[in-house]
This record gives structure tokens, C-alpha cells and sequence, in this order.
């Protein structure tokens, strides 16, 4: 919507994982380095934890984009409650490996199979997962198992952990004693700092071509982003994606602390919804959006119709806003239709 307004190639603050908008926090760094030390040992368990939002499934994607593929094999899966034979399933499925109609010996025969022959080849196996604290205990222990698979001391399959905060309390568990004991190296992700903030979103800003101009913050809107979003980049996204549309509808490029805690009190009153409509969070927010839009219309409509009864005024200014009434207008048809959510099919 508010794309070509700001001449951007691309939403700088999509929420989907994509390894180009990586930002190389302090934290980030080091997990990626964790990581890649990890790849050099080729064994083990690497473990990432962070809460939601910090960035591990980005981290992720960028350090498969490091990958050989001629040298490495990748999988990653993203979890659920598996129980062990199901998680079983999934991770010979992730390799795309058959797995229907197959008893847990036939499987993890065909597993390791498999695992033989990638070794024979050169390449090594890495098996990412992701949402580690949905695995109960037992799925944890069979993933610990699979690693014992090996030819001539050398381990033929290697994982990498990653988890939210509570995955850490879960590894303390008397049962994971053995997991533990093969956990080569482990990393917290935190929240962006203060300081990390202002070049974290002008780096996202700089992938969809930004050139250093518009749009601009001063340096007490990013305190205040850092504020409302407790640094964490989920929350920092989600924020100045409704920020630049604001800014779209009231037609500026500069951003003060005053643009920020404008749109930090709407989201909050979008976060203050009724039980009942709760399920209809992604709706209500766009409705308040579409409200705000045929507010500002209503406005721009009647400054015309005021221009046209005073000829002397009109000429470019009546250009300028009737430009502004069909860009808004447009605005209005893609936000008050949006795609309907497939979960209410």
C-alpha cells in the first residue's frame, strides 16, 4: 500500500523469514557463529533459545544460504507435540524420504540408509529443529539416538536446536542428562538494544532501496519504537510497517516521537479488544485502518468542495488533492476487502 509512495522495491518489514533483511545484532553474531563452529565440529547438538519474535528461524535461513550443497545435506523441521514415533516420521519425511505404512525398524533402517550414503558422497546431514520446546521428553531422547548413528567414530548426523526461552528449563530435565552431555555449544538470543534499534531499521529500510533520505526518524522516535516494542524484531516489524502507513495516510516522510506514540495508541487500543472479537484481531485492525482512511477522505472531499467554490485557490492545489482522494480511495477497496483467512473457511 505504501510502497510505491516511499519508491521502496519491496515491504521493508514483512514479517515472513527472509535471510537478505538479516540484521547482524551482537546476539545475532554470535549465534550465527555458534552455528557455523557448530557445522566445523559436524557433531553434536547446537541449542538457540530466544523468545518469540528475536530472530532464530531468520538466523536459520541465513546460514542455509551459506550452505554447500554439494558438501551438506539440510533438513529443517518445524515442530509440534510429536510424540517419538511421529517424531521419527517427520524427520525422515523432512529429508524426503518415503515413510508411509512403515513400522519404526523399517524407518530408521531406511534412515540410516540414507545417512550411509550421503557419507559415502562426501556430505554431511544437519537436521534443524525448530519450536524444540513443543518436544515432550521422549521425542527429545529419540532425537538424541538418532545421533548415535555413525561409521568409524565419525557421527553421520548432526541437529541443531532451536527453542523458545522455556526450552532451556526443559534440557535441565533429570533425562536429559545424555542430551546435555552432547551439546557442543548453546546461545541466548536477546531483544534488540537501544542502541541496536535505529540500524536495524535502516538496514531493512537500505534491502528495498533506501537511499538515506525519506522516510526519516529523528533520534527520540527511535527511543520511542524501542519503547513500544521492547527491541524484540517481531514487535520492531510490526510496528513500523503500521508506522510508514501512517505515514502514507497523512502524507509524510518525517517521522518525530509524536508519529510514534500516535500509532503506539492505536495498536494498544487494537491490542484491547474483547474476548469475543479476538479471534477477529487480524479484521479489527484493519477495519480501525479503513475507518481511519474514510475519515481522512471525508476531509479531503470536503476541502474540495470548498476549492471549487473559490476558483482563485484551486489549479494545482485541486490537482494535488483529487490525486490524494483516488490514492486513498484505492487504499480503501484493497484494505476493507482484504483476502479472506482461510481458518474461517
Amino acid at each position: 500500500m505504501y510502497i510505491s509512495y516511499y519508491g521502496f522495491s519491496a515491504k521493508p518489514f514483512q514479517l515472513s523469514p527472509d535471510p537478505k533483511f538479516f540484521f547482524g545484532s551482537s546476539g545475532h553474531n554470535r549465534a550465527l557463529a555458534y552455528l557455523r563452529y557448530g557445522l566445523d565440529q559436524g557433531e553434536g547438538f547446537i541449542v538457540i533459545t530466544g523468545g518469540i519474535g528475536t530472530g532464530k528461524t531468520t538466523l536459520v535461513k541465513s546460514l542455509f544460504g551459506e550452505l554447500d550443497s554439494s558438501r551438506v545435506v539440510a533438513a529443517q523441521l518445524v515442530t509440534t507435540q510429536l510424540e517419538a514415533d511421529d517424531l521419527l516420521r517427520s524427520v525422515v519425511a523432512s529429508f524426503g524420504l518415503p515413510y508411509e505404512g512403515m513400522g519404526k525398524a523399517v524407518l530408521l533402517k531406511h534412515f540410516e540408509n540414507f545417512l550411509l550414503v550421503q557419507a559415502q558422497h562426501g556430505r554431511r546431514v544437519l537436521l534443524v529443529v525448530d519450536e524444540a520446546q513443543n518436544l515432550p521428553v521422549r521425542s527429545l531422547e529419540e532425537l538424541r539416538m538418532l545421533s548415535n548413528f555413525q561409521v568409524a567414530a565419525t557421527p553421520l548426523l548432526q541437529s541443531f536446536l532451536l527453542g523458545q526461552d522455556e526450552f532451556r528449563q526443559t534440557l535441565q530435565d533429570p533425562g536429559m542428562e545424555q542430551l546435555r552431555q552432547r551439546v557442543i555449544a548453546s546461545c541466548h538470543l536477546n531483544p534488540l538494544s537501544d542502541a541496536e534499534i535505529r540500524p536495524y531499521i535502516e538496514h531493512r529500510l537500505q534491502v528495498v532501496g533506501w537511499q538515506g533520505d525519506f522516510p526519516c526518524f529523528n533520534e527520540s522516535a527511535y527511543a520511542a519504537i524501542h519503547r513500544y516494542t521492547r527491541g524484540i524484531p517481531r514487535r520492531v516489524n510490526v510496528f513500523c510497517d503500521r508506522l510508514l502507513l501512517y505515514g502514507f495516510l497523512e502524507e509524510i516522510r518525517e517521522f518525530p516521537e509524536a508519529a510514534v506514540d500516535a500509532v503506539g495508541r492505536e495498536m494498544a487500543l487494537d491490542e484491547q479488544g474483547s474476548p469475543s472479537r479476538v479471534r477477529a484481531s487480524g479484521n479489527h485492525s484493519l477495519l480501525r485502518i479503513g475507518q481511519a482512511m474514510e475519515h481522512r477522505l471525508i476531509e479531503l472531499e470536503q476541502t474540495v468542495e470548498t476549492l471549487l467554490q473559490y476558483p482563485e485557490w484551486q489549479d494545482a492545489q485541486l490537482e494535488r488533492l483529487e490525486q490524494r482522494i483516488q490514492r486513498l480511495e484505492s487504499a480503501m477497496r484493497a484494505t476493507t476487502n482484504p483476502v479472506p483467512d482461510s481458518s474461517d473457511a
